[in-house]
């Protein structure tokens, strides 16, 4: 398998286009066909949603849980039983808002954009409760445009200053699942009418549904029993969630907006690489965790891509003497016990990514400005 990068022709004949400069990054991998661009996800549009992530799992990891026998399991009194429903059902559920609305934002699941915008519907508006257009802005617009700019794709949302460490750390991700449909709805505020009336439906069908088949199924008696069960289980993977999210690039080198690096140096230096963890692997993706950076050299992949150009990648980014950032969750979380009193800093963690990294960069950059010689 080769990989080679080469500019993007947007930035080639405009090289002042904002949160672009430098060098946008691009897979050239012999024929779409060979290099199977968006992997086995593309192939199976009319296998129903389940079937359609259950592909992205199925040359690494078995096939995810099924979530009928989450609900299934929730009638059972024996409490080993009804832990196990609750498990399936969790899993399930960040499988579906955090893979797959990641992947759809990106188009990673298909090749037809019209059947993105679908799944970009199902997976961010119907299963996250959040506008889709939004989450496109924010995600693919902004953080991958301007991936830690200050003011821009500095990872911001995640900060709340006012929170100590610990309420931030531990206390805060329970409250993502009750913050994430009231955001979405102070966001339609600024939209079209008939983009928040489509968007309210769509996140009522996913609320009700989820509520519906807790009543239904699992057979809960009261409504505010079926509701606590809804929070649990939205909230079950929570913590890892917002972890991750920040341990990524937060305390990695960030970048004014108008010194920043080239974009091959800025993707480098501002993201960060997990090991992988099968259920986080599970439930948000190889993009995610284990291929974070690669990732953000190639967001149209799909998770098995980014698994297969991992090594090459890696390669790459050693050979021309660039960061490969790389740390394991235990020592992100760790730092960010140490390091952070009361707020979340914007590059001040004193993490090897950050001063290494930037050493290394200064020292390409001096030689990357050397004459060469024949």
């Amino acid at each position: 398998m080769g990989l080679c990068f080469v500019p993007n022709p947007v930035e080639r004949t405009n090289p002042s286009l904002p949160g672009h400069s430098g060098t946008c990054l691009t897979a050239v991998c012999g024929s779409p066909q060979a290099w199977a661009h968006f992997g086995l996800a593309s192939r199976v549009w009319g296998w129903g949603v389940w079937a359609e992530i259950s592909k992205s799992w199925r040359k690494t990891l078995p096939p995810p849980p099924n979530p009928h026998a989450g609900f299934l399991c929730l009638r059972s009194e024996n409490v080993l039983v009804f832990v196990l429903g609750i498990t399936i059902l969790g899993v399930c559920h960040y499988t579906l808002t955090v893979k797959g609305s990641h992947l759809a934002t990106h188009g990673a699941l298909t090749e037809s954009k019209r059947w993105s915008k679908i799944w970009a519907f199902f997976f961010v508006e119907v299963c996250t409760a959040f506008p889709a257009e939004y989450a496109k802005y924010g995600h693919v617009k902004i953080h991958h445009g301007y991936t830690n700019v200050l003011g821009l794709g500095d990872s911001s949302t995640w900060r709340l200053p006012s929170l100590n460490r610990y309420v931030y750390m531990f206390l805060a991700p329970l409250l993502i699942p009750i913050i994430t449909p009231l955001v979405a709805v102070e966001r339609l505020s600024n939209v079209e009418r008939r983009t928040a009336l489509r968007t309210l439906g769509l996140i009522s069908l996913g609320l009700y549904s989820h509520y519906w088949l807790l009543l239904n199924v699992s057979g809960f008696k009261s409504p505010s029993s079926a509701l606590v069960c809804m929070l649990i289980t939205r909230s079950l993977l929570a913590h890892p969630f917002l972890h991750v999210n920040i341990f990524q690039h937060i305390g990695l080198p960030m970048f004014s907006r108008d010194k920043k690096p080239r974009r091959i140096h800025m993707m480098s230096l501002g993201v960060l690489n997990l090991p992988r963890l099968p259920v986080l692997d599970w439930a948000f993706g190889h993009s995610i965790i284990s291929c974070h950076v690669e990732h953000h050299f190639f967001p149209r992949l799909s998770d098995n891509m980014c698994l297969k150009v991992k090594p090459v990648v890696s390669q790459f980014l050693h050979e021309k003497q660039l960061p490969y950032n790389e740390d394991t969750y235990l020592a992100r979380f760790r730092l960010f016990l140490r390091t952070t009193r009361g707020r979340l800093p914007l590059a001040d963690l004193p993490s090897f990514p950050a001063r290494e990294a930037c050493a290394r960069h200064s020292a390409w950059l001096s030689s990357s400005q050397e004459p060469q010689h024949q």
